[in-house]
Formats: C-alpha cells, sequence, structure tokens
C-alpha cells in the first residue's frame, strides 16, 4: 500500500506541487513568479470608498483592483479605536472606518475573476505549531486534536507560557502540536512575537498600498501547512530547492527532513504517476467512471453544477442498482475532482434519481466521508426534492481552469459559435442595410472559409437573388485569420 507523496516541479519561472496519494493525483498548487498568490500576505492599506449599502469598504493596497473589506472582517481592535470602547459585531461599517483612514490588512482570499482581493483586519501569523491571533488573547485548540485531556494540557501550557513571556497576545494551537513538548510551544511563542513586532515596524515606515510582510513561498508553505499528514516522501527536481525545503524542515518540520529528496531522473517528475495526463484530464468537462458513466463539470460565475450519467454502465440486476452503483461511485470521483480543480463557492450536484430513501442517504454519507480528506471547508445539504445536492466549498485561491486557462478569443467563453449557415443570413441582412443606406458600385464581402462555402454552394441561390434584388455585384473573398463570426461589407 503506497503512501501520501508530495512531488515539485521547480523551474524559475513556475514552482508546480502534487500532492499524490497512493499513487492518484489529489490536489495541485501551483506559483509562477510573474504572479505569486497573496493569501497571507499583509499590506498597510488606505480605505478608498466606504459603501453604507453594502456595510463594506474598498482599500487600496497597491494593486490593480481596490481589495474588498466587509465589516464583520474589522477587528475589535479598529472598533475600540474609533468608538471608544464599543465592539459590537454589528456596528455601521460608517462608525468603522473613513475614506482616506490607514489599515493594516490582511489578505483572505486571492482577487478572483472580476472581483478583487478579500480583505480581513483579523491579522493571523502561522508557524509550525502555533497561529498568532494580535490584538486577542484567546486560547484556540484545533478541532482535529479529539482527546479532552491533550486539549486541556495544550491550553494550560499555551496559557502558562503567555504570563511567561507577557505576551499579550491570543493563540491558535495547530494540530501539528498535538505531543509537542513545551520548549517546542515556547520558541514558536517567541519567534511569532518577534515577528510581529518586525511587521508592526515595517508598517510604520511604509506609505499607504504598501507590501509589509509576504507569505512563504509555495514550497516551504506547503511543508508548514501539511500538518497531521502521514508523508511517505517529498520528492523534488531541484537541488537548489531540495537545500532550502531541508533548512526550513530542520527548524520547523524536523520529523519531514529525512523524507526529502532530491529526484534527478531522466524522466520529468510530473511523469511519475501520469500527474501530466491527469492535470490536462482535469480541463476538460467530461470524467469517465470505471463503470462506464461519466459527470459533466460546468463552472461558471455564480455556481458549478455537476450532471451524473449512467453512460455505458448497464448493471448486472436492475435500474436502480445500476442507478444506486453509478452514484456511489461518482460521490468519491467528485470529491477528487473538487480538490483537484480546486472549485469553491455554491456546487450542484445533480445524482441520477433515486427512488429508494436508504439509497440517498448512502450515496450522501459517501459524499460527506470522501469529503472529510479535503482541508477546504465543505458544507453538504441533504438531497433536495428535486433530487440535487447543494453543497459549499472555501476557496481562497483560483481554481485550476482559472489558473491555466483564459476564455476563448473565438466564443468569448461561451463554448459555442454561430453556425456558417446564421452568419450567412447576417450577411445578407447586412448587404441590404447597406445597399439602401449607400451608393456603391460593387459589394465586397470578406469572411471565413467555412462560410465563404456555403455561400458558395448551398446558398449560391440565395446570393444570386440578392444580387437581383439590390441590382449591385456582390464579389467574396476568404479571410483566413476571420473567425466563423466575423464578416466584413466593404464597399467599392
Amino acid at each position: 500500500m503506497m503512501g501520501t507523496e508530495i512531488l515539485m516541479n521547480v523551474t524559475p519561472q513556475e514552482t508546480r506541487v502534487a500532492l499524490v496519494e497512493n499513487g492518484v493525483l489529489m490536489e495541485l498548487s501551483m506559483e509562477r513568479a510573474r504572479r505569486r498568490g497573496l493569501v497571507g500576505n499583509i499590506y498597510k492599506g488606505r480605505v478608498s470608498r466606504v459603501l453604507p449599502g453594502m456595510d463594506a469598504a474598498f482599500v487600496d493596497i497597491g494593486l490593480e483592483r481596490a481589495a474588498f473589506l466587509h465589516a464583520s472582517d474589522v477587528a475589535p481592535v479598529e472598533r475600540e479605536e474609533l468608538q471608544g470602547g464599543e465592539t459590537e459585531r454589528t456596528e455601521s461599517i460608517q462608525r468603522l472606518l473613513r475614506e482616506g483612514q490607514d489599515i493594516l490588512v490582511q489578505v483572505i482570499k486571492d482577487p478572483l475573476g472580476t472581483k478583487g482581493a478579500r480583505l480581513t483586519t483579523y491579522i493571523t501569523v502561522p508557524s509550525r505549531y502555533l497561529v498568532l491571533m494580535p490584538g486577542n488573547t484567546t486560547v484556540g485548540i484545533s478541532t482535529r486534536i479529539e482527546t479532552d485531556t491533550e486539549r486541556a494540557r495544550l491550553k494550560g501550557t499555551v496559557e502558562g507560557l503567555q504570563a511567561e513571556l507577557g505576551c499579550s497576545h491570543g493563540f491558535i494551537v495547530r494540530t501539528a502540536a498535538e505531543a509537542a513538548p513545551l520548549e517546542a510551544l515556547r520558541n514558536d511563542m517567541i519567534f511569532l512575537a518577534k515577528l510581529w513586532q518586525t511587521i508592526q515596524q515595517a508598517a510604520q515606515k511604509v506609505r499607504a498600498g504598501s507590501e509589509v510582510y509576504v507569505d512563504l513561498p509555495l514550497t516551504l508553505r506547503i511543508l508548514r501547512d501539511m500538518v497531521g499528514v502521514e508523508l511517505e516522501k517529498i520528492r523534488i527536481d531541484s537541488r537548489e530547492t531540495v537545500q532550502r525545503v531541508s533548512e526550513f524542515a530542520a527548524q520547523y518540520v524536523p520529523e519531514l527532513l529525512d523524507r526529502i529528496e532530491h529526484y534527478p531522473g531522466e524522466r520529468p517528475i510530473f511523469d511519475l504517476y501520469n500527474v501530466e495526463d491527469e492535470i490536462q484530464k482535469a480541463l476538460e468537462r467530461k470524467v469517465e467512471l470505471k463503470s462506464g458513466g461519466y459527470l459533466i463539470f460546468d463552472q461558471t460565475e455564480a455556481m458549478t453544477t455537476i450532471d451524473i450519467n449512467t453512460g455505458a454502465f448497464v448493471g448486472h440486476r436492475n435500474l436502480e442498482e445500476t442507478i444506486f452503483k453509478t452514484n456511489l461511485e461518482a460521490a468519491q470521483a467528485i470529491a477528487r475532482q473538487l480538490r483537484l480543480r480546486n472549485l469553491g463557492g455554491i456546487i450542484i450536484v445533480d445524482f441520477i434519481d433515486m427512488t429508494q430513501e436508504d439509497h440517498k442517504r448512502q450515496v450522501l454519507r459517501s459524499l460527506e466521508k470522501a469529503m472529510e480528506k479535503d482541508y477546504a471547508k465543505s458544507q453538504i445539504c441533504d438531497v433536495s426534492p428535486l433530487g440535487l445536492v447543494e453543497m459549499t466549498r472555501k476557496r481562497t485561491r483560483e481554481s485550476l481552469e482559472h489558473l491555466l486557462c483564459e476564455p476563448c478569443p473565438t466564443c468569448m467563453g461561451r463554448g459555442y459559435v454561430k453556425s456558417a449557415e446564421t452568419v450567412c443570413y447576417e450577411m445578407f441582412r447586412e448587404i441590404l442595410r447597406e445597399a439602401r443606406q449607400f451608393d456603391a458600385r460593387e459589394l465586397l464581402v470578406l469572411a471565413s472559409q467555412p462560410v465563404v462555402d456555403l455561400l458558395l454552394d448551398e446558398e449560391s441561390a440565395s446570393v444570386a437573388q440578392l444580387q437581383e434584388f439590390i441590382r449591385i455585384p456582390i464579389r467574396f473573398q476568404v479571410e483566413s485569420l476571420y473567425t466563423q463570426e466575423q464578416f466584413d461589407v466593404v464597399l467599392l
């Protein structure tokens, strides 16, 4: 039985990290030198607009688009300064912020599509075992640490260290801290307190719209965030990165040090476990299931829809059994595809209609169980009367499709183009319009090859009729660079 491996493909332009479980690609993270992710970065921003109707503000942090800050993401520190100690969460944005005000903010969501980055003033700075929460004094424990005695031990230890070091900040104890010794927690707390001091000093020196703190690069961030995951190997195809990752691991995650290895193979590292092929498949609408059924993924601005079909799967017993088996297999495939494609927001799953309540429950439970391995938070609703399952999945970074692709310049993201026949009839209307409006001796029509072929073949009688009607000769010319929808009518 193979375990969980991390493959890192590093080039000067791009870093790609694949998480492979039992030889199957489960997640892909990417970072490009020209466009690094912003989540976790801290900026000194300036409030550019306060929007009472949306209970939010736009903040200039030096990016192309202004970032978005909702009233619920404004921390009590700002509230107290502005309101003399009131910390009511429902306070309106006008009482919390004013235009032109400088404010320290952290990015919690990368700019997605047409939306700017999402911000918070509840700043958090993570390390190996703890997450620092400035301006707070509480101690929270990761929900993944389940034993009551260990939770009580960690809470008592961290509160004791706060008192001992005179630390006035709050902390979240991460999953990795389970069974961690006192000294390791003390070192983490000292490191985070110093780091926060450095961030505050940097914020005082820079102008509004400047970056104050940048989160770790992808190769190191993955190591820091893979808490509580049993990793077999971390294979990296760059010697320089192996050294950097090893130094980081020695300091923060020493238990992973002996699992880091350089991959010197002639074959590209992503050819192991067919990672490149899996990435290509993750960009397609259709996902084949082993049984012969298939899924169809449609990603839109508002939501993602997933449709399940039995396809070539005919089953062995009866229709209900066939449907149940296909839906069970689909539930597993959906959980993996959501992680791999990094789909978020509202997701609607249209399972094949099941008549038995027991089958519905089992399919839903199967989906919930498969989603438990996902690091992103998700919420799944019961099967609706229409047989749909509604769910949400939290996403902080762009989906795989948005990272690797751009809208088709021919169809502009619609996914279809006008037929050659439709374009011909549009052209006839344009010719009539121009013939009535202008006095021309001859008309030259520029169009794509399929449209001109149709005009000279099947529509030749219509063209002859049109010429007779307007009493102007029409010439056609193929323009190889035109898309099927493009044409021009030139007056000669």
